[in-house]
Parts: C-alpha cells; sequence; structure tokens
C-alpha cells in the first residue's frame, strides 16, 4: 500500500518506519530539520530494548501534492495543528485515499454516522467554522485509537517508550474492505491492529484519562502516579471523569470498565509526564480543545452538567493563556539552600 504520513514525529516516524520496513510504500510529510534528514539518511527507531531499525528507502516531501495520491493518509499530529494543514492535504487524496485519525481526544467527525439526533453535527471546539470537514470528506475517515508512546529525538530518529496497539474502526461501525486492508498492513509491520465495531467507545476509554489526568498534571506539574496517590488530585480526577462518562453514556456509549479500573490503571502507569505537561514544560501549545473543550461541548449538546471539567477548563485556558503571552514554559525548580 501506498502510506503518506503526515506528522514525522514519535508516532509518525514509529508507524512509517515500521510500515516501510515490513515493504510498504512509505512518504512523510515533514519540514525543515526532519525533511532533510528523512531524506538524507531515511528513518531510523531505537526500540524499548535499545536496539534499532533503519529504513533508508522512505521518502519525505514538504509539499504533499508531490507525493500524488496515496492509499490511506496517516494523520499524525495534534488535534489544533490539523486546520492549518487539511488545504495542501487534498494533494494526496485520490478517489479512493482513506485518512486515518491518529489524534489524541474528540476527533472532529465524531456525529458522522452516529445513528440519533445528533448525527452529522459539527463540533465547534475542534473544527472551528468547518474548516477540516471542507476539506476532508467524511466518507475518507477511518477512526483510530493510539496507545503506544513514542518521541522523536532527533531530525529522522524516533525512540519507542511502549507500546504498538492502534485501534481502528470505521465510524458507522462495519469491517469494510479498506478497514481490513489497513488493519493486515499494520499487523504485517508488526502492530497489533483489531478492528472496533465501536470505534466511539475506544475513543472514550483514553480520552476519559486524558481529559483528567493531562491537565491536573499541567496544572501541578504532577506525574500520572503522583495524581493517583494525592487524595485531593485523585479525587479530582475522578469527579472529572464521572462528569465524562455521564456525558458519553448520553451519546450511546457503554464503557467496559469502572472508573476506579481506568485510574488504577494510570497509576500502575508510574512516574509517567503526561503529553500536556511535557507541553507546558517546553512552552508548547497543550492540546486543550481535544482533550478538555470538545468534552464539555459534548456536555452541552446533551444536556450534562460538568462542573469540575469547565473550572479544570478555566483554570487550564488561563495557563496556556498565560504561556503563550509570555512565549514561556512552566517547569518547577528546587530552592536553593
Amino acid at each position: 500500500m501506498r502510506f503518506a504520513v503526515v506528522g514525522a514525529g514519535g508516532i509518525g516516524g514509529y508507524l512509517g518506519t515500521r510500515l516501510a520496513l515490513a515493504g510498504e510504500q512509505v512518504t512523510f510529510v515533514a519540514r525543515r530539520r526532519n525533511l532533510e534528514a528523512i531524506n538524507a539518511r531515511g528513518f531510523r527507531l531505537i526500540r524499548e530494548d535499545g536496539s534499532e531499525e533503519h529504513a533508508p528507502q522512505v521518502r519525505a516531501v514538504e509539499h504533499p501534492a508531490d507525493a500524488g495520491p496515496q492509499d490511506a493518509v496517516l494523520l499524525a499530529v495534534k488535534a489544533h495543528q490539523v486546520a492549518e494543514l487539511v488545504p495542501a492535504l487534498r494533494g494526496l487524496f485520490g478517489p479512493a485515499t482513506a485518512v486515518v485519525t491518529l489524534v489524541n481526544g474528540v476527533p472532529w467527525w465524531y456525529f458522522h454516522r452516529l445513528a440519533g439526533p445528533w448525527e452529522g453535527r459539527r463540533l465547534q471546539s475542534v473544527d472551528p467554522g468547518g474548516v477540516i470537514a471542507a476539506h476532508i470528506e467524511p466518507e475518507r475517515v477511518i477512526g483510530s485509537v493510539v496507545y503506544p508512546a513514542a518521541e522523536l529525538v532527533a531530525p529522522g530518529v524516533v525512540r519507542l517508550v511502549e507500546g504498538n496497539r492502534f485501534t481502528l474502526g470505521e465510524p458507522d461501525g462495519t469491517r469494510s474492505a479498506r478497514v481490513e486492508a489497513l488493519s493486515r498492513a499494520l499487523m504485517r509491520a508488526g502492530f497489533k491492529a483489531p478492528v472496533s465495531r465501536d470505534i466511539r467507545a475506544e475513543i472514550w476509554v483514553k480520552l476519559w484519562g486524558n481529559l483528567s489526568f493531562n491537565p491536573i498534571s499541567a496544572l501541578t506539574q504532577m506525574t500520572l502516579e503522583e495524581i493517583c496517590r494525592c487524595a485531593a488530585t485523585r479525587g479530582l480526577a475522578a469527579a472529572m471523569m464521572a462528569e465524562a462518562q455521564a456525558v458519553a453514556e448520553r451519546l450511546g456509549v457503554k464503557f467496559r470498565i469502572t472508573l476506579e479500573q481506568r485510574i488504577a490503571g494510570a497509576e500502575a502507569v508510574g512516574a509517567h509526564k503526561t503529553s500536556m505537561l511535557q507541553d507546558v514544560q517546553a512552552g508548547r501549545a497543550p492540546e486543550l480543545a481535544a482533550l478538555v473543550g470538545a468534552v464539555l461541548e459534548l456536555a452541552e449538546v446533551t444536556a450534562a452538567p460538568a462542573p469540575h471539567i469547565a473550572a479544570v477548563h478555566a483554570a487550564m485556558q488561563g495557563l496556556a493563556h498565560k504561556l503563550a503571552a509570555e512565549r514561556a514554559a512552566l517547569v518547577l525548580r528546587p530552592l536553593a539552600g
């Protein structure tokens, strides 16, 4: 298959390298030093045990049109970066090109082919003005939930932290030929790639933790383990998660694990810094709209109260505004003496 990987960061680099090594034709859409490094040396993957894999045959382009139509576009950028990229992405589309959304949080296509009173509704929080929907036909979309953690450690070099599971699913729950073909391609590359008949339920299980632990960690500078072992922050996370569960259930989602099981799973990860904490410590814009703002919009749509989520969202908005205005990062430093 012909794959275009949009976003040559940790997850994009991990996917693209393994797919190329499995014999797929992979093109990265990249910029600056990453673009130069991939075209000069290919992509290198450092595995969990320190061993390395090298895919010298991949190529990179800055302008999507230079790659031409693809079988699948793997959209591996942060949710708030999608809108600025989509006009150019049409250069990757042929009549049957699928777009696999590897973004965190509530996707812009959430209500596409969702049976019920809100079918076709647009989420302003994740697609302001409908820019994304105007450039990516919803029929192209295949949903995905990303479980691995990986980081770009140098241009063209990605380090796998852990994980190899990418759950896939059609928005309408069917097991289409294209999602089955994509699953097989990922499995040939060494990934676990189950096809879900309810991709939204899968999205919510991951989102359940992200909408609470991410902003709490960014505001407090605490790791997952610390949040779960402090009664105050554990209680706040549980309250946010309970509100989110009520929203999801009004949308027809059924949770297969309990709230306490989800918290225990986060605690078991240990002293891990969430992506939002890493962002504020590096001075990057956090994925606030897709992880928290969209849940608040869904709460409004379903008339479900969410006061704890709203309060934490407001505090996080203030922090993000402060850091952006001062072009600053937030890092705690020990006191001298």
